[in-house]
């Protein structure tokens, strides 16, 4: 996975507070409009991304995302490929979500979503504490738990098979 950071002062906030950690679909960005591209076959990944720039804010996680800024540095963390970043930031900026790094996704690169944010997760622990992740991905959230991160888990959007399927067997999200 590659990172960035979201704006000009995210690096000016890596000040040694703890990191709060926030995946995005069904996280923060509500795909439930976009899912029907995943539901058919093949699946039409394009416009699935394409459409991501028109995801309706999920509330809690907007909220949670806001009331963690407070005491912890944000970061963000997706299994959205690289090639999404521009309108990635924007969709973040947009709603007026907290300046954080952004890992993403290497274009190509299929893992499954526990592996590529396990890993990810790991590396800023040897240096960060990590307050909590907060991610919809099941999978995610037990590897994460079991390799000793706190873990909320974000139930507020509606589940999709089809996502699970992406995220898990495809490593597309």
């Amino acid at each position: 996975m590659t990172e960035q950071n979201s704006g000009p002062r995210a690096a000016a906030r890596e000040d040694g507070r703890p990191l709060a950690v926030f995946d995005l679909d069904n996280t923060l960005a509500d795909t439930a409009h976009r899912q029907r591209f995943l539901e058919r076959g093949p699946r039409d990944w394009e416009a699935f991304f394409a459409a991501a720039p028109y995801d309706p804010p999920l509330a809690r996680g907007v909220a949670l995302v806001k009331e963690s800024a407070e005491e912890c540095e944000v970061m963000y963390l997706t299994g959205r490929p690289e090639r999404c970043r521009r309108d990635t930031l924007d969709w973040l900026a947009a709603h007026g979500l907290p300046q954080g790094r952004v890992f993403m996704r290497r274009d190509g690169d299929r893992r499954p979503a526990r592996r590529t944010k396990l890993e990810i997760l790991r590396r800023l622990a040897l240096t960060r504490e990590i307050r909590l992740l907060v991610d919809d991905d099941e999978l995610v959230c037990e590897d994460a738990e079991r390799a000793g991160f706190t873990v909320v888990r974000a139930r507020w959007a509606a589940a999709s098979a089809a996502l699970k399927v992406a995220q898990e067997r495809e490593g597309r999200t």
